[in-house]
């Protein structure tokens, strides 16, 4: 009788796209690659509530910060042949673009400000830049307008046609490209304040949503994702109890920090009972965060180049390299 076709996991892992290290094998990829932040530096660069010592940027930023290096050298190069091949005249160079994706409360925005800090302290790669996609959210006065201030952080609450115009223009080596600015404090873009971009090395945009496709109309027609933009990007990625507890506990913490400044959207939640807090808070997460990251933020995980699992503790526990 024939055998069933039964595919092992063996097999499976031999068909992904990805290579994953432990810990220990990845941190040996730093190499002689020299320490360039102290400590005092690094507890500067890290978010509330999102720990990271010197040994985890020794053992996996720095790492990365190398493979990052390499890799930009060697796009910087096929620019270089590609416009010999075209027998175009010398352009500027195209910054290198990087995205950071990953739930809320998981650490993009340290992990960002990590990497920018290290890759700006290698020698080709002296000007870095980092934007984040908050910016580019609808305010919240035509997310009311909508009805989609309970989507907020969902793909449909961001003006997307004025992110990928950013992108464009900084991949076209456009100079002083501008950038609106969003603030946690009011919970809002600040109207009229803007960020200049202007032909960095490096560009680093982090965003929950950053990596998420384009719905494709079916007769065809040119639809251009955010993604499309990047030559690298990272998820970060963990357990959904973590980050929920992760989320709770950085929003208690912002009870006696940021939420009791007159001017903060959250002012109303300073003062009451922790209890009443925890239950609202669980409520935020499970309410639009969970919903957000089940539908649209994990569904993109598969499209990174590269994926930093968390461990309960914040410590990265593994890291997956897509395969070239």
């Amino acid at each position: 009788m024939d055998q069933p076709n039964v595919v092992s996991n063996e097999a499976d892992d031999d068909l992904s796209p990805y290579r994953t290290f432990s810990r220990d094998e990845w941190a040996k990829l730093r190499a002689d690659a020299p320490m360039t932040l102290t400590a005092d530096e690094v507890m500067r660069l890290q978010s509330l509530n999102d720990p990271i010592s010197l040994d985890e940027v020794a053992a996996i930023y720095l790492p990365l910060s190398r493979l990052l290096s390499l890799y930009v050298a060697a796009t910087q190069g096929l620019f270089k042949a590609t416009q010999r091949f075209l027998l175009a005249e010398q352009e500027a160079k195209v910054p290198y673009i990087i995205g950071v994706a990953g739930s809320v409360a998981v650490g993009k925005s340290t992990t960002a400000r990590v990497l920018k800090a290290l890759l700006a302290r290698w020698p080709n790669t002296p000007k870095v830049d980092l934007v984040t996609t908050d910016g580019f959210l609808l305010p919240n006065a035509e997310l009311t307008r909508l009805g989609l201030m309970e989507r907020k952080g969902f793909p449909e609450s961001y003006d997307t046609g004025k992110l990928l115009h950013f992108l464009a223009d900084i991949k076209a080596g456009k100079r002083n490209v501008k950038a609106p600015l969003y603030s946690h404090l009011v919970y809002d873009v600040v109207p009229g304040e803007e960020t200049t971009v202007d032909r960095p090395d490096i560009l680093i945009v982090e965003g929950l949503n950053v990596l998420q496709p384009a719905r494709l109309p079916k007769d065809g027609t040119a639809i251009p994702f955010v993604s499309d933009f990047f030559d690298f990007s990272v998820y970060i990625d963990a357990e959904e109890e973590d980050l929920h507890r992760w989320y709770v506990s950085r929003f208690l913490r912002l009870r006696h920090t940021a939420f009791r400044d007159p001017l903060s959207y959250f002012r109303r939640y300073a003062e009451i009972p922790e209890e009443e807090a925890i239950a609202i808070a669980d409520g935020l997460w499970n309410r639009i965060n969970l919903l957000n990251l089940r539908e649209n933020i994990v569904p993109t995980r598969q499209r990174a180049s590269l994926i930093l699992t968390k461990g309960a503790s914040h410590r990265i526990e593994t890291v997956a390299l897509r395969r070239l």
